[in-house]
């Protein structure tokens, strides 16, 4: 039998617990991940976090030893603004809530991102930035009082860093639903689709494999494309909680680390979760 790699001519990778955890590389992630590509395998990493550009990605990416340029990540920023164009005409104001990257992509959509309600902006687009506070999340209540469309890049509710498990996006997306009692009108992250669709899109593949650590996001968006999944248990999600895994959130794979990508498929796990 050939190794699980072989199956597919796409890895698309989340980053954070699968490739790096903060700035340092998962164990056995750079190695197997170049072995990959040797292969002619393409990887495409697609992250939920909508703090840095994609250039900024890749320079991370390539400093830990990976080949690989912009054009291999997406993403939330990105699809956020994919998003508001098909809502709003070009040159329209739109409260950016979040890091630098997610005002960069407005901008180069063709938007004029604002950081006040005063600017009277036509949507907020809402992501993850370390220094979003509470006058930030004011100034998005008082917007979406208004009635405008809401885009959120992800509804993650925590984010890895070495210290831990901190807020995620989705908490402060869950703060302004609590004050205004409104849900993000669309979602650019996983697990909604749009993410893994410009992915799939900009690779041109044809049999791919969706590889993360959260049953929740991960593998759930790769489910409803009908993309084959491997959950690795170098993040968030343990090895238990998959075999309780149901639905969409049922991985197709489980390995412990990215190593067994070169592992041959032999075993069946427990409620039908196959062990790389």
């Amino acid at each position: 039998m050939s190794a699980l790699r072989d199956r597919y001519d796409t890895l698309l990778l989340d980053l954070d617990g699968v490739v790096y955890r903060g700035e340092a590389a998962v164990p056995h992630a750079i190695e197997a991940l170049n072995a990959a590509q040797a292969q002619g395998i393409a990887c495409c990493y697609v992250t939920n976090n909508a703090s840095r550009t994609a250039d900024e990605v890749a320079h991370h990416l390539r400093a830990l030893g990976l080949s690989v340029d912009e054009r291999q990540v997406v993403t939330s920023a990105q699809v956020a603004a994919v998003l508001v164009a098909q809502l709003l005409e070009p040159g329209s104001a739109v409260l950016a809530l979040g890091g630098p990257a997610v005002a960069y992509y407005l901008e180069q959509a063709g938007f004029r991102p604002v950081a006040s309600d005063v600017d009277h902006p036509s949507a907020v687009v809402q992501g993850y930035g370390p220094g979003v506070g509470w006058a930030d999340l004011a100034e998005a209540s008082y917007a979406l009082a208004r009635g405008v469309p809401w885009i959120a890049t992800n509804t993650d509710s925590t984010f890895p860093t070495r210290r831990g498990l901190a807020l995620g996006n989705g908490s402060l997306v869950a703060a302004l639903t609590h004050a205004t009692g409104r849900v993000p009108d669309a979602v650019a992250g996983k697990p909604e689709p749009a993410l893994l669709t410009q992915a799939l899109e900009r690779m041109h593949s044809q049999a791919a494999l969706m590889i993360g650590d959260r049953l929740d996001t991960d593998i759930a968006a790769g489910s409803r494309l009908g993309v084959d999944t491997l959950l690795v248990l170098t993040g968030v999600c343990t090895e238990e909680a998959s075999f309780h895994a149901r639905g969409l959130e049922r991985p197709t794979w489980v390995g412990q680390d990215l190593r067994c990508l070169a592992a041959e498929p032999i075993r069946w796990y427990p409620k039908g979760v196959r062990h790389a």
